[in-house]
């Protein structure tokens, strides 16, 4: 994962909240997914594909600050 390393923060943070929030209105797709995912509603192939694209960059953003963390307590 040291692909990982090599991409500086910043784009991480742009690529969660652009595409964790998109679209802006009525409602970001991946709170909606989230609500239909705890609801039990998350049945079609469609919206479970779109939960994954739109969560992808804020999984991205977590383990690259876990990595960060274990990098700054490595050394």
């Amino acid at each position: 994962m040291s692909w990982l390393d090599k991409i500086p923060l910043v784009v991480f943070v742009l690529f969660a909240v652009l595409l964790g929030l998109a679209p802006f209105m009525p409602e970001p797709h991946l709170w909606e997914k989230l609500k239909m995912l705890f609801a039990g509603t998350l049945t079609r192939p469609i919206d479970i594909f779109d939960l994954l694209w739109h969560a992808t960059p804020v999984v991205l953003l977590v383990l690259k600050l876990i990595r960060m963390a274990g990098v700054r307590d490595a050394g």
